[in-house]
């Protein structure tokens, strides 16, 4: 099929989420080029593999400035574009992690936490602006290049083994679920595949049951983490 997409149709712009400062001048610059901001998708941010007790603080703190502050901080200058016109959508890549706890992603979990509070708490501050869409996406495993770069113990250290992927969703299936999620103006949507998309369920509905599980499935996680598989 061909695209009727010109060159000015698109615009390539590196951004650090890390670097606040410069998100302001990002926003502007897409703005000078297109008129408009339609739709942001927040869908930057890295995962973690490590235990707690073994990890530095500075890790959480890398966490936290990357996948939560630096989301936000994008945020509120489209936010600011997306006010003036009364209409937009900001979807942002959360997580099942955003849902419920598991064990070797402690920072990530607490960070996708907070953009779920975040977001469901910025929404109910936009109800004078029924055209603006917050939307929240939660994936389940898929296949992607996430694992070869979470944070671990320290923030020199890379994780060693990666693993098998093949059992994850496909990171086009995953694309093309958050596409009609987000045309629909879903506020919520967990993309997972079975048995995860059961925990999900199970951790909103049933949560002692949840736990339990977690327990159970957590420890032997740890055992293979410890022991390099």
């Amino acid at each position: 099929e061909i695209s009727s997409l010109s060159e000015n149709d698109i615009l390539v712009l590196r951004l650090d989420l890390t670097d606040r400062s410069s998100h302001e001048a990002a926003t502007n610059s897409v703005l000078r080029h297109f008129g408009k901001i339609d739709v942001l998708v927040n869908n930057g941010g890295r995962s973690q593999r490590s235990l707690f007790v073994d990890t530095d603080l500075d890790v959480y703190s890398a966490i936290i400035e990357l996948n939560y502050l630096g989301t936000i901080s994008l945020t509120k200058y489209v936010l600011n574009h997306m006010i003036q016109r009364k209409k937009g959508k900001i979807v942002t890549v959360s997580s099942v992690m955003g849902i419920m706890g598991a064990p070797l992603a402690t920072g990530y979990c607490a960070s996708k936490h907070a953009l779920q509070g975040f977001f469901n708490s910025l929404r109910t501050e936009l109800t004078d602006y029924p055209e603006i869409s917050i939307i929240q996406i939660c994936p389940g495993p898929v296949q992607s290049q996430i694992i070869q770069n979470v944070f671990t113990e320290n923030l020199a250290k890379s994780l060693e083994n990666s693993g098998d992927q093949s059992h994850k969703m496909p990171t086009e299936r995953c694309a093309r679920l958050t596409l009609v999620s987000v045309a629909n103006d879903v506020k919520e949507a967990w993309i997972s595949d079975h048995p995860y998309l059961a925990v999900c369920y199970l951790w909103q509905y049933a949560p002692t049951w949840a736990w339990w599980l977690m327990n159970r499935m957590g420890k032997r996680r740890i055992e293979n983490f410890k022991s390099g598989i």
